[in-house]
Parts: C-alpha cells; sequence; structure tokens
C-alpha cells in the first residue's frame, strides 16, 4: 500500500472535523469559526459559510445528502442544505463537541459537555439528556437503533433512539483514559474475520487451514469450475434482547490510554486491546468496513485493519492530525490538521502474489495469504496478523516476508494435491526488497540492482550486483540448492543465474526494458513482454527472435507443450500455437499461467 498525494490546502485555523457528502463530490472542513466547501476532485475552494461566532468542533453529513450539520464553542448547532443554506439554528448550554446523523432516520444527534440532544425535521423541538460527564464523540449504529456516546471519563454510553442508557462500557483508566473518538463498523458482514477471533489469540501464528473461502474471482479457467461459497454464522451470545442484528454491530474505541478497543452492541468486548503508543484523535472506517483510519498525536495518519493490525502510514504531517476520513466507496482519505493543513491522499493497494505451476498464493484482507491449488481449486487461508509485504512459492515451499522477519512454509507431505503448511523456518529480520523468490533452500531478494541469496537460517550466502535496475525474476527449476533463476533488466539484458554460482550467463539482450518473461518446457525458447506492452519470442540458442506481437502485458508458455504459448494485454486473451496466426477471446487481466488446457488468469479488481 502506498499514498499518493493529490491535493493539498492551508487554511488559517485548525481543523477539528471534516466530511463527505454521501457522493463524494464535496468536502466540508470545519476552520475555525468558519466551513469551508471543497470539490475533491481538484481540491478547488467551493465556498466558505460563516455563521457561527467562535470555533465549529464538528460537522455531520446526514446519508440521504440533503443537509449537513455543524456544532462549534458558541454552544450552537446549525443545519446547512446541500445547496449550502443555512436553515436551522438550536443551542445548548455548552459548547458543541459532537454531531452524528441518524442512517437511517437522518435524525441528528448533537452532543455537548454537558448533555446530548435529539433532533429530526418533523420536530419542533429537540429532545435533550442530560449526562454527567463531557461527552467527546458519537456514532450512530447501522440500523440507527442505537448511539454510541464516548465521554471524557472513559465511558462509553450507548443509547436507544429516545435517549435511554442501555449499555455501558468503562475503559481501563478512567479519567485518564478519554474516549476520543469511536465508530460503528459500517459493514454489517463481520462474521468471518470475529466468529473466531479469541479461539485464535491462542493458536500459533502462521497456522494454516483448510476453508471455504468466498473470495474474489481472481482466477479465470478454460472449464467453469464451482467454487463453495459457505459461511459460518455466530450464535448471537448477545445478554439482552435487542435486535436481531446485534451481533453484527461493531464499535471501535480510541482512548487516550493509547488503546484501541472493539465492542459488541451488547458491551462484550472482542479481543485484546490494541496499544497504539500515541494519542488517537479520529478513529473512522472506510465505507465497506474493511479498514480503519486513525490519526492524533503521533502526526500522522495510520491505516489498519478492521481488527485493528496496523498497515502502514497514509501520510505524515508537522502537527497533530484531528480528523481523518476516507471519501465514500473510494481509496481517497482526506486529513485535517491542528495547524490548517487539509490534505487528500489516494491509496494504491498493490497485487502481491506467487504462482508454482498449479499453485497460486496471493494476499488476502493485506494479513493474510491465501494458496489455491489451480487443478482441484481447493483454498488454504495463513493467517499471519501481520501485514503481508511479499509472497513466493516454489514446490514445496512457500515463503511469506512480514515487516520484521520472513517466515517459510512447507507442506506436509508430497502429495501433489497436498494443501497442508507448516512453518520449517523462521528468519527475525527485516529485509528491504523489491521482489522476492523462494527456492529449495534459499531465499532470494532482489533491491534495485542488488540479488541476495540467503539461508533458510538467514545466512547471506552470495551476491550478485547487476549493470541495470531488476525488473523479473523467476525460478526455473534445478537440483535443489542449484536452481537456476531467470532474470529481466530495465536495460533489456535477459540473464540465467544458479544459486550456487557467482557468475551470471547472458542469455540475450535487446532493446527495451523487459516487464515480463517466462521459458518454453525445453528451455529453448524464451518470451519477452517489454516497456511498449509487445510479446516478444526468441530461440534460446541461436538468440534469433521467431515472433512478436502487439499489446501484452503478461507471457506464459504452456507447461505440458512446447510450442504454445498466451499472453494478456488489451483486453484479450491471446494463444499462439507454433506458427498459427494468434487466437484471441475478450478477457481483462493478467495471464498468470498455462497448463495443458487450462489458461489461469489474474483480474485484479478495482
Amino acid at each position: 500500500m502506498r499514498a499518493a498525494l493529490t491535493w493539498r490546502d492551508k487554511a488559517e485555523q485548525c481543523i477539528y472535523d471534516l466530511a463527505f457528502k454521501p457522493d463524494g463530490t464535496q468536502l466540508i472542513i470545519a476552520a475555525g469559526n468558519r466551513l469551508l466547501v471543497y470539490d475533491t476532485s481538484d481540491g478547488t475552494l467551493i465556498q466558505p459559510l460563516k455563521a457561527h461566532k467562535d470555533t465549529v468542533y464538528c460537522v455531520a453529513y446526514a446519508k440521504d445528502g440533503k443537509r449537513f450539520a455543524s456544532g462549534a464553542a458558541d454552544k450552537t448547532v446549525i443545519i446547512w442544505t446541500s445547496k449550502l443554506e443555512g436553515i436551522l439554528k438550536y443551542t445548548h448550554n455548552d459548547s458543541i463537541q459532537s454531531v452524528s446523523y441518524n442512517p437511517v432516520t437522518h435524525q441528528l444527534a448533537s452532543c455537548s459537555s454537558s448533555d446530548f440532544g435529539l433532533w429530526s425535521p418533523e420536530q419542533k423541538s429537540v429532545n435533550k439528556h442530560k449526562v454527567s460527564n463531557k461527552i467527546t464523540c458519537c456514532s450512530w449504529t447501522n440500523d440507527g437503533q442505537y448511539l454510541a456516546l464516548g465521554m471524557y471519563n472513559g465511558v462509553v454510553s450507548i443509547r436507544n433512539k429516545n435517549g435511554e442508557e442501555k449499555v455501558k462500557i468503562e475503559r481501563p483508566g478512567g479519567s485518564l483514559s478519554p474516549v476520543w473518538s469511536i465508530s460503528w463498523n459500517p459493514s454489517s458482514r463481520w462474521e468471518n474475520l470475529w466468529s473466531s477471533r479469541e479461539s485464535e489469540e491462542e493458536e500459533e501464528a502462521g497456522h494454516a487451514c483448510l476453508e471455504d473461502i468466498p473470495v474474489l474471482k481472481s482466477i479465470t479457467c478454460s472449464s467453469q469450475g464451482s467454487e463453495a461459497e459457505e459461511e459460518e454464522h455466530e450464535e448471537d451470545e448477545s445478554p439482552r434482547n435487542a435486535s436481531s442484528d446485534e451481533h453484527n454491530d461493531i464499535l471501535a474505541v480510541a482512548d487516550w490510554g493509547q488503546r484501541l478497543s472493539f465492542y459488541q452492541l451488547s458491551g462484550k468486548q472482542i479481543g485484546k486491546d490494541r496499544v497504539l503508543n500515541f494519542d488517537p484523535c479520529c478513529v473512522s472506517y472506510f465505507s465497506k468496513g474493511e479498514y480503519i483510519l486513525i490519526g492524533g498525536s503521533d502526526k500522522q495518519v495510520s491505516l489498519y485493519t478492521k481488527d485493528g493490525v496496523r498497515l502502514g502510514t497514509i501520510g505524515e504531517q508537522n502537527t497533530w492530525v484531528w480528523t481523518c476520513k476516507a471519501k465514500p466507496d473510494s481509496n481517497y482519505v482526506a486529513v485535517g490538521c491542528e495547524d490548517g493543513t487539509i490534505s487528500f491522499y489516494q491509496l494504491i493497494f498493490s497485487t502481491v502474489h506467487g504462482l508454482y505451476k498449479d499453485r497460486y498464493a496471493y494476499r488476502d484482507s493485506m494479513t493474510d495469504v491465501i494458496v489455491q491449488h489451480l487443478i482441484t481449486e481447493q483454498k488454504v487461508r495463513i493467517k499471519n496478523r501481520e501485514l503481508v509485504k511479499k509472497i513466493a512459492i516454489y514446490k514445496n515451499r512457500l515463503a511469506i516476508q512480514l515487516p520484521e522477519k520472513i517466515q517459510i512454509y512447507e507442506l506436509y507431505s508430497d502429495d501433489s494435491s497436498d494443501m497442508h503448511y507448516r512453518v520449517k523456518e523462521k528468519i527475525a529480520k527485516k529485509f528491504e526488497c523489491n521482489l522476492l523468490v523462494v527456492c529449495s533452500e534459499h531465499i532470494i531478494l532482489c533491491q534495485e540492482k542488488r540479488l541476495q541469496c540467503l539461508s533458510f537460517s538467514g545466512v547471506k550466502e552470495r551476491e550478485w550486483l547487476m549493470e541495470s535496475l531488476i525488473r523479473y525474476i523467476k525460478v526455473i527449476g534445478g537440483p535443489p540448492g542449484r536452481e537456476g533463476l531467470l532474470v529481466g533488466l530495465k536495460n533489456g539484458q535477459i540473464l540465467k543465474i544458479f544459486v550456487d554460482n557467482p557468475f551470471a550467463i547472458v542469455l540475450l539482450k535487446q532493446s527495451t526494458a523487459v516487464r515480463c518473461l517466462d521459458m518454453s518446457a525445453s528451455r529453448n525458447k524464451l518470451a519477452v513482454v517489454d516497456e511498449n506492452d509487445t510479446c516478444l519470442v526468441y530461440d534460446i540458442n541461436t538468440k534469433e527472435l521467431l515472433f512478436q506481437e502487439p499489446n501484452a502485458n503478461s507471457v506464459a508458455w504452456n507447461t505440458q507443450c512446447e510450442d504454445m504459448l498466451c499472453f494478456s494485454g488489451g483486453g484479450y486473451l491471446n494463444i499462439k500455437a507454433s506458427n498459427f496466426p494468434v487466437h484471441q477471446q475478450k478477457l481483462q487481466g493478467f495471464v498468470v499461467g498455462y497448463n495443458g488446457s487450462k489458461i489461469f488468469c489474474l483480474h485484479v479488481f478495482p
């Protein structure tokens, strides 16, 4: 995952809150005593809105997109239309700390230091309810039946639509751990994640378990196979009879005890606290609930999985981050800081995967690895509970690079259909690499122009320095401990390297940079996809260019037939047999394997 800054602006005052219009076209910023309305596409300031007499602390948009509300230190709540017109104003006895619209009824909750109010358009008055401590934040459940209030004394109070307290959660530390931000997961399909969370805490990390996994349709086969999509539904263990959907609600709680925690609607904690090591000022989910954003005193926004595993930094800032939210149904994130900086980032998630013959391994949910047998279509999930950075697979070996280590797995047996993996070795070192491959007895790390060969114990045995940046690397087989590697460089050079030999063998040199490589079954022909999206096929022995085809992004030789290859690109899958014309069929994606009558393609979903 990497973050690209799309646009940035600077206001004169601290940015305490922000809200997106539900269609994502506009961003409302609370800056000083004004609201700033931005066009999210290019960061153009559409209009400043000035109606409050003091600092605006909070802003929220109704889910139907018709109204938004702002609350300020002037003790006033103002209701605005989507046309940016103020239409209604009401007051509390203290400054307004938080506002939130009910996602179903569009009832507005406004919270102050001493009470909270519930207002809806059909009401003439605001129903207010006294509280014993300062409210810092609030959030409605997905069905709009319950409102959670985060308080300065470390309490989370869950109220029904009438304002009556139904559940009280007390965070450890009490008033020393003020609850500063809370958010309900907007997705109701969380059972697959949490169903066995507590039992998993006691499992050995990296345990591989066979299961039916409803995953992305990333593999397209020539014959239409069936994929089991069973789900296990949890029993509702709620101690009270509130709603049949009660177990679908998960509340993320960020407090100034520097902890992130998760709770069911019943008040039961899920899993253990996550230590943050900074004071969190804002916690919010992506619109599908798959990721969490947290910003605060560490002057950056961090991305977490929905169960609180840190994945990385989105953007480092110069001052505290007071607010951060994801644009609806997208991978864009808006950030507001104490110094008035407004930043808008695009998150780019790369595909992390590896392929060897009929086994395809890929990253799922950023922290899991799924290995799929492309013939039997069996899948196994390996849970790491850390960010998966790289994956490599070769024969009975599987290597997974995590932030602080590389784990090497092996199959339990030599059975070609066996899908049970166990940990063989762990290399407890942090590595920076662009590419990673695994062999029978070695790990190969690629960093720019340098290749390093490590034993499974982490000892560096060999190193090669190339003339140009390494763009592609592939294991092409060989005896254990003596495997050969196919290496493609940016300068067009293609080499063969043996892991037990310090000298690289130049196979050929072309004029364009290498993007993808594959060698035929007999190792007599070489297929190359270059930076111009051209597929070039060479005779390795004579260096002769046999033929070339345009519009290619990936290529694979048939593992069973010497003269057949396929390449993808331009919305088509192309099959080339010997000297016959290319056969085409429409297909989006990248070809990753070709075995007999089956072609395997990866489709990267947006």
